[in-house]
């Protein structure tokens, strides 16, 4: 499918672009060219070809969750600029 220089202008006053005349003619043919690869590909039989949105089976990789103890609150705080209690203390970044 060969686009014109007034569908290529079309097409960038859409995309809010502004093209020159040779910006124009090179879309153009860019674009042309790969229209043209989608009218190919339309000819391929795919029939016998079930819709997928993912070509290869996945499966999860996630280990299940398992409750383990945590480190002490005293060896978390101990390299803490600043604490209250046993948080961290922060400088207020909203008011």
């Amino acid at each position: 499918m060969k686009l014109s220089c007034e569908e290529v202008r079309h097409i960038g006053r859409l995309a809010r672009l502004g093209l020159d005349e040779a910006e124009i003619e090179q879309f153009r043919l860019q674009l042309s060219d790969i229209l043209e690869n989608f009218e190919i590909l339309k000819e391929a039989n795919t029939g016998d070809l079930k819709p997928t949105a993912q070509p290869i089976a996945l499966q999860n990789v996630l280990r299940p969750d398992e409750a383990e103890a945590s480190f002490p609150v005293e060896d978390v705080l101990a390299n803490a600029p600043r604490q209250d209690d046993n948080y961290f203390r922060i400088r207020a970044v909203l008011e």
